[in-house]
């Protein structure tokens, strides 16, 4: 259970990741409609268009990757690196393996963090495509072109007069057609079909533009005779999508056949390189069924207090039938079957008294994992965590604060005040873990190699020597990290138990109480 980033701790200030103020109300926004068509908020860097930069981001037409492989394997590593930190629990399952091209595409509420979590649960080396600065902007820039990350021009800045529509066209073809070559190819793309990360608790309108380079690619790869490929629907979930250390479930649904477009004119241009739209039809056709694979492996709720109710009854009612969900894929999936039962059911007192109860829970910074097998809320203080806790983050405090408090700091800032919106938050926090092995770190191994072996090394094996040396200190870091990570979670588990006690001696415990006690007489409806 998650807690603000400091709790009156200090040692936790330098944790890994730059922890953010994490206040209730950051998971609230609702959403109504069925699938809203917003456009994005623009942020400064959306609104800077680099066409130098543009024009040098790598592309292929021919079905390669154009991302650099040396480069794709030192950012995978350093990805799953940033992912040990961010997230205490990590389930991911794997796709179907499959010969074709695979279009992997999911809800957008975690900016960068969903992306990262989709290419390190799959086999094939992804493509991704984003929005212009992406592929400019220092640091982010210099990643995402290595990566083979596709600019695009998105419609809101064009429609902000930034942009003539010629250019706009000219770039975006060339991302699209790109696409569809590298998905022809083999490999896979991942790809936010919504168009921008939002933090809604249901799926936006979708666009387009991966409908386009799918179909285009299922006729490229028919063309050359090469296996089909398939768009992939993949659930993302996150306890809390911009809490430091929580949760995450990575789902795939059956995957979406392709059709073939059968014109030989249009697969001839396309591998000559010219950008032939595929026809409306198909394009808003295929859309639509993967919306309707998608919507239903996200939250799919109408705000989040009621997605939270789901996951109360979701304990509730396995806790009445004798099991407890250890898992969050488990929580996941039992809040799903209780959003069904009650869209068939329309019980909205049950809903209704849930909604109290989780809201309650959720403004201590709780969940339904608070509730006890006797459906009291759990009075247990976990003092042994909360002194394991402080001897693990005492003894990796030394090397951790170093070579990673900069950061952490720095993570924190940038992602408490980024015009984003909050779900940038996670993604400042995931650049502050990404490049310390590339940055800090190495400011601190160098020298302490060099005053090591200068004196029984020299030359090119003096060199060699620190390289090792370097390395070595790395991963002293990375462990000291761990167990640093490792304390704050036992920390944060004590906290926790000190607000269960809490809450369980105060008025509104009291009145969870008795909101449990009513519903648990009507979970018969939800089975």
């Amino acid at each position: 259970m998650h807690q603000n980033w400091l709790e009156r701790f200090p040692w936790a200030l330098f944790s890994i990741g730059a922890f953010s103020t994490d206040t209730p109300s950051g998971c609230n926004v609702s959403d109504s409609g069925e699938a809203p068509d917003i456009d994005p908020v623009l942020s400064s860097g959306a609104l800077k268009i680099n066409p130098k930069k543009l024009e040098k981001v790598p592309w292929d037409h021919t079905g390669d990757h154009p991302g650099s492989n040396v480069a794709w394997a030192a950012i995978k590593a350093l990805a799953a690196l940033s992912k040990s930190y961010i997230f205490r629990n990590n389930e991911e399952e794997r796709p179907v393996n499959s010969k074709g091209g695979r279009v992997y595409a999911s809800m957008h509420i975690n900016g960068l963090i969903d992306p990262l979590c989709i290419i390190l649960s799959q086999e094939k080396r992804p493509i991704t495509m984003g929005r212009h600065d992406l592929a400019t902007m220092p640091f982010i820039g210099w990643l995402t072109r290595r990566m083979g990350n596709q600019p695009v021009i998105r419609r809101a800045e064009q429609a902000s007069g930034i942009v003539d529509s010629e250019y706009s066209k000219s770039i975006n073809h060339r991302t699209l057609l790109t696409m569809a070559h590298c998905i022809s190819g083999g490999h896979g793309a991942v790809v936010m079909p919504e168009g921008k990360s939002h933090q809604d608790s249901k799926l936006h309108h979708l666009r387009t533009g991966a409908m386009r380079f799918s179909l285009n690619a299922a006729s490229i790869a028919d063309a050359k005779g090469l296996p089909p490929p398939t768009i992939q629907p993949v659930g993302l979930h996150f306890r809390c999508h911009h809490w430091f250390r929580t949760d995450v479930y990575v789902e795939y649904a059956e995957p979406l056949e392709i059709p073939v477009i059968e014109d030989p004119t249009h697969a001839a241009n396309l591998i000559d390189g010219i950008w032939s739209e595929p026809p409306e039809e198909k394009v808003l056709q295929l859309r639509d069924e993967l919306y309707g694979r998608l919507s239903p492996i996200t939250p799919d709720a109408p705000d989040w207090e009621t997605y939270r109710a789901w996951h109360l009854l979701g304990h509730l009612r396995s806790k009445s039938q004798g099991v407890s969900l250890t898992k969050y894929s488990e929580e996941v999936k039992a809040s799903r079957e209780v959003r069904d039962s009650l869209k068939a059911n329309e019980n909205t007192e049950i809903l209704d008294n849930s909604r109290q109860a989780s809201t309650i829970l959720h403004s201590k910074q709780l969940d339904a994992r608070a509730i006890s097998d006797d459906f009291t809320i759990n009075k247990k203080v976990e003092y042994s965590r909360g002194i394991i806790g402080i001897i693990f983050m005492m003894i990796a405090a030394p090397l951790s604060i170093p070579s990673t408090g900069i950061q952490a700091l720095l993570g924190r800032y940038l992602g408490d005040n980024s015009d984003e919106g909050i779900d940038a938050r996670t993604t400042h926090h995931m650049f502050a873990a990404f490049f310390s092995p590339i940055t800090i770190w190495p400011l601190f191994g160098i020298p302490i190699s060099y005053h090591a072996l200068h004196d029984s090394a020299h030359g090119a094996e003096l060199l060699a020597a620190m390289a090792i040396f370097v390395f070595l200190i790395s991963i002293m870091f990375h462990i000291s990290n761990l167990i640093m990570l490792s304390g704050y979670d036992l920390w944060t588990d004590f906290r926790a138990s000190l607000r269960r006690r809490g809450l369980a001696h105060s008025e509104e415990g009291e009145t969870l109480n008795n909101l449990i006690t009513s519903i648990l007489p009507q979970l018969v409806a939800l089975k």
